[in-house]
């Protein structure tokens, strides 16, 4: 990597992992991070407004789709991570190959260890949905390792952005430990800064050496990831249908089947404020401080709600 394109710096601040301080150049349209991002703009649109996702950042969640949510995560992450290894020499993957900062399926483990205890893996099962997308990345590993890129771009950057706003939801939802137990997923100790990190992660991709083609075909293979993702959550729909369980509700507005009322949907508020827009900004602060969970909840949750839209704008 030239150091016109990325100044980096790698430090230890306060046992919280490597600190990483990025100056990022002008991106073209042509980039691999800006032709990922407008080439599944749609998808990922279609992704966020599942039923599951706009219940689950409503904070309507049962604890039972929770917990085998987290089971789909635990394949998926342990196919990717496996694929992950055996090619963490390509050359077009090695530049992006940051087990300590970014691999889950330990943290993942853990949380399934938390739910269903020390047995936990006599206990889970690999889904139908989940299983097609597990098969998938074990193929592009074998076969295809450059699209292993498209996969990690696809969970990593989420994880690193909305999945910030669902770790706050499911927390106060489910009443879990304010220590972290059962979110240890959504907890990245080995990054100090996810702006920085995800900074460095798109300039590690824009330098990757790839024609046009190759990129076009990690588009396809982006919008396959998040068709994966999508079929996991219909399959989860369909076992909510079965289960007996109340809901736990912590109440939150979402964004989602509110024409962009920003009354009614703080997150497209703190989408146009992150474009640059104040006056939205100061009118999520009154959408949500008028939602009794909302005045409770207002600091931590319009932190964590910058992020997400920081990765929607992505």
């Amino acid at each position: 990597m030239s150091a016109e394109k990325m100044e980096t710096t790698a430090s230890v601040s306060n046992g919280a992992g490597p600190v990483y301080e990025g100056k990022e150049d002008a991106l073209s349209p042509e980039d691999l991070s800006e032709v990922l991002a407008a080439g599944t703009k749609e998808v990922h649109e279609k992704a966020e407004n599942t039923q599951f996702v706009k219940d689950f950042l409503r904070g309507r969640i049962r604890k039972e789709l929770f917990k085998l949510g987290a089971v789909a995560l635990y394949y998926t992450y342990t196919a990717m991570e496996e694929e992950i290894e055996r090619n963490k020499e390509h050359p077009h993957f090695a530049p992006l190959y940051f087990p300590t900062e970014l691999h889950r399926q330990e943290a993942l483990a853990r949380d399934l260890e938390y739910f269903y205890g020390p047995d936990w893996q006599s206990q889970v099962r690999c889904s139908q949905a989940t299983q097609q997308y597990v098969d998938r990345i074990h193929q592009v590993g074998q076969e295809d390792p450059v699209l292993l890129v498209a996969h990690a771009y696809t969970r990593y950057m989420g994880d690193l952005s909305g999945g910030q706003v669902l770790k706050k939801v499911a927390q106060r939802a489910m009443k879990l430990p304010s220590t972290g137990e059962g979110l240890e997923f959504y907890q990245f100790d080995g990054i100090h800064s996810a702006k920085a990190f995800k900074q460095l992660y798109r300039s590690r991709m824009n330098e990757l050496e790839l024609d046009m083609e190759i990129k076009k075909r990690l588009v396809e293979e982006a919008v396959k990831a998040f068709q994966f993702n999508m079929e996991v959550f219909e399959e989860l729909e369909e076992i909510g249908k079965t289960i007996q369980e109340d809901v736990l509700d912590a109440g939150l507005p979402v964004h989602g089947a509110t024409g962009g009322d920003i009354n009614k949907c703080p997150y497209y508020t703190a989408k146009m404020a992150a474009s640059g827009g104040t006056a939205y900004a100061s009118q999520l602060a009154m959408a949500v401080l008028r939602h009794p969970t909302g005045q409770v909840l207002f600091a931590t949750w319009f932190a964590a709600l910058a992020g997400l839209a920081a990765w929607y704008l992505m």
